[in-house]
């Protein structure tokens, strides 16, 4: 007896059989019934695939499987065609219209290969981190459907690297049941990049960094080197040569502003123990916070050294006069010429302010 021939006896049994008999007839034979939705492991959609309660016919291949990872349509109208041809009738389809298949699959993302293979990569032929690592692959990185027979991690077995080129050629391999893992390799270039502070427009010598003026990008450590700048202190730095938009800063590029430019009018501040003089100069030298600079009194047309103490102010500190005994008295006089020849230059402007230090 064929299975045609059986499939369609009991059909016909069920649908004359009294209501009863019909259920019970059901609830034993369980008949054929289609599935709307389909998912295989395999290359081939089988009857047993497509069909519940399909018996000795459950291993007939009838249609190729989707590729890895993808799903098919198949209208019901085909797949019944398609079954009678192998003998199997008398399906039952409710209200299916179309038969969706997928093929399952191991989906080995993109993201994590580039991962996998920055790790397998780090610290080899002089390069760093593998966060700090940008790939260039020789063919266009994209996902990977394997087989989902194929549960093992990504495991790296071997990774060469030219340091010169910075060419790469890494494998790995993937455990699955067959017993035979699954071979990937990735070959390509690797260099290594920092974060670098990047100058959105020209800037010239000298000039003030604002934060409007800078970038963060991540740069080829060959271009920037060792002491890219870091933005959050390059602000409010002075450039120390003009630089273009589009060039990444480092530390020697910058230096602390000057708070005191040559020919400025300066604040000149005299300080000993006791007292507070204050005068205003002509600045000879631009300077930084705790630059030595010269400094021109106008008054007097002589010129003093003091050290740049804030914008615009230069400080100059008076030596207290060293204690002697009372019989030295040569020193005595010495150490009071000395104080009031400093005092006198230091007052020689139109309006000295002096004012005693505080406590």
């Amino acid at each position: 007896m064929t299975l045609r021939t059986l499939f369609l006896g009991l059909a016909l049994l069920a649908a004359s059989a009294p209501p009863a008999v019909a259920q019970s007839l059901d609830d034993s034979i369980q008949l054929p019934a289609l599935r709307a939705n389909v998912t295989v492991t395999s290359d081939v959609v089988r009857v047993g695939d497509l069909v519940d309660n399909s018996g000795t016919a459950a291993q007939i291949a009838v249609y190729r499987a989707p590729d890895l990872g993808t799903t098919g349509s198949l209208p019901v109208a085909q797949v019944l065609n398609v079954l009678r041809a192998h003998d199997v009738i008398g399906v039952a389809t409710g209200n299916i219209k179309d038969v969706s298949v997928t093929r399952l699959a191991r989906t080995v993302a993109a993201k994590d290969i580039q991962l996998a293979v920055a790790h397998a990569l780090e610290h080899r032929g002089g390069l760093g981190d593998a966060e700090n690592l940008a790939l260039t692959f020789d063919h266009e990185l994209q996902d990977i459907y394997l087989e989902s027979t194929n549960s093992g991690a990504l495991q790296p077995v071997a990774a060469r690297l030219d340091p010169r080129s910075g060419r790469f050629d890494v494998s790995f391999e993937i455990a699955n049941d067959a017993g035979t893992p699954t071979q990937l390799r990735f070959t390509g270039t690797a260099i290594e990049t920092v974060l670098a502070a990047v100058l959105t427009r020209d800037v010239e010598r000298t000039e003030v960094l604002k934060a409007s003026d800078l970038i963060v990008e991540r740069r080829p450590k060959a271009e920037v080197g060792s002491d890219a700048a870091v933005r959050d202190r390059a602000v409010g730095m002075q450039m120390r040569r003009s630089m273009r938009a589009g060039k990444p800063l480092r530390v020697a590029d910058l230096a602390k502003p000057d708070l005191v430019q040559r020919d400025q009018a300066v604040t000149l501040i005299y300080q000993a123990d006791g007292l507070y003089l204050t005068t205003r100069g002509k600045a000879l030298d631009n300077g930084t916070e705790g630059d030595a600079v010269s400094v021109l009194n106008p008054q007097s047309k002589r010129t003093v050294t003091g050290v740049v103490s804030g914008r615009g102010q230069v400080t100059i500190q008076i030596v207290a006069p060293t204690p002697v005994y009372i019989s030295d008295t040569n020193a005595i006089a010495s150490n009071a010429a000395a104080a009031s020849a400093s005092l006198a230059d230091a007052g020689s402007s139109s309006n000295p302010q002096v004012t005693p230090k505080p406590e």
